[in-house]
């Protein structure tokens, strides 16, 4: 059988090279798998990660395995499916050839899933000095930084340093950054006074900044106001109509001119795109890539866009669909039917958004819950959010594990993965830690 670039078998089956297995690349991919078509997976990684539950990761909840499924296990099982590990650097769409770093592969079909990225708003310092978490590498690294702080902390003989390496300040009070906010008061209360017992614990502030009047912004007030009543209650300072202006060492500097000083400063205030280079036509000022209601590329016709990087601007999404994994995952098997259909000579179907809700989890017994006709909060929200989560992992064994260890960590008021596996150590101009 004749090969192809990345050693793909060149077959008679038209060729869908798909960039990214996150929630878009994977509907898509497995939709067509098995089907009249050759589908090619390009990830950076060789698995898939349920980023939902990356804050869980980064606060010893969970070990990342729980978390990540590998591609080539998902896809045992279809024919015609090939994977590859590498990193997409840019498209040349007048050859139909997508340009990665093991090579170049020509396609008949490209699909660009390839997500979104950290978007630090051009605030001075705050790449540098940040933890952000969009990764598992990532949230490995904020878990090692979080427990190097408190070994440090029994060391220290001065008071304030010692406070700085306690405390945490959270910039932006969405879904993640309220949810690693309970999670970091759980472990205040439950984990770590016992722990470091020779450590005053009321030193450990944890602080969640947001710039818009109130946490959770996008829900409803009374899920708003019910999810900073249960931060409280965890004892997590909110400080609503605050933007960062800069950050200098450990020290964070707001518009109000209140000055937090910390070692834990972690980002979870937004991103963009992931766009590869070569559709400069097609992007949008948050480096999205611009599609039609059929996420086909603007100006392209067998080039499209999903999920996170894709922006549909329509009458009722002006500024494009919300960067959520439901909307990936519809687009990606919305366009698995189109492109069959397309074979068929059928017409396309345009893609419409179903929302069916949104949540957020503060803690044990605590979480809000916006479903299309309801509205709830409270311990049943909580369970709604448990089995919403557990369902959507991949795999059986990563949905045995997971709740195994929730069941574990709610009998027992732990977190039994407090491991520096791989410490941390940031990487300045200097060379200097």
């Amino acid at each position: 059988m004749l090969l192809t670039g990345m050693n793909i078998p060149d077959m008679s089956l038209p060729r869908v090279v798909i960039v990214g297995g996150g929630f878009a690349g994977l509907s898509v991919a497995r939709a067509l798998s098995g089907t009249k078509f050759q589908v090619v997976l390009l990830d950076k990684h060789n698995y898939h990660t349920f980023q939902p539950l990356l804050y869980q990761v980064a606060t010893a909840g969970l070990e990342p395995d729980a978390i990540a499924f590998p591609i080539r296990k998902i896809f045992k099982k279809h024919q015609n499916f090939f994977f590859r590990m590498t990193e997409v650097k840019s498209v040349s769409p007048e050859k139909n050839t997508l340009h990665t770093s093991i090579g170049s592969l020509v396609y008949d079909h490209l699909i660009i899933a390839s997500g979104s990225k950290t978007n630090y708003f051009g605030i001075a310092g705050m790449e540098e000095q940040s933890m952000s978490m969009k990764s598992i590498p990532e949230a490995l690294n904020l878990r090692s930084l979080i427990l190097q702080n408190f070994e440090r902390a029994l060391l220290s003989s001065e008071l304030e340093k010692q406070r700085s390496l306690m405390s945490f300040v959270i910039i932006g009070a969405g879904p993640t950054g309220v949810e690693l906010a309970g999670a970091l008061g759980e472990l205040k209360t439950h984990v770590l006074a016992k722990d470091y017992p020779d450590l005053d614990l009321r030193k450990m502030q944890i602080h969640l900044i947001e710039a818009a009047p109130r946490v959770l912004a996008p829900m409803d007030p009374v899920s708003s106001a019910k999810a900073a009543q249960y931060l409280k209650e965890l004892n997590v300072n909110i400080w609503v109509d605050t933007t960062v202006k800069d950050v200098k060492g450990n020290k964070v500097y707001t518009n109000s001119d209140k000055v937090f000083e910390t070692d834990n400063i972690i980002w979870t205030a937004g991103v963009i795109g992931a766009a590869i280079d070569g559709l400069d036509d097609a992007l949008t000022k948050p480096n999205r890539i611009e599609v039609n209601e059929y996420n086909q590329v603007k100006g392209h016709t067998n080039i499209y866009a999903l999920g996170d990087v894709a922006q549909m601007n329509t009458p009722s999404t002006p500024k494009g669909h919300p960067m959520l994994a439901q909307v990936a995952i519809q687009q990606g098997n919305l366009l698995a039917k189109n492109l069959t259909n397309a074979t068929l000579g059928k017409p396309l179907k345009a893609f419409k958004y179903n929302d069916l809700g949104s949540m957020a989890t503060i803690g044990r017994n605590r979480a809000v819950v916006e479903l299309p006709k309801f509205k709830f909060q409270g311990l049943f929200a909580w369970y709604v959010w448990m089995f919403v989560h557990l369902v959507s992992l991949v795999g059986f064994r990563n949905r045995v594990i997971v709740l195994i260890n929730w069941i574990w960590n709610y009998v027992n008021y732990d977190r039994g993965i407090r491991l520096i596996i791989r410490p941390f150590k940031r990487e300045i101009p200097n060379g200097n830690e």
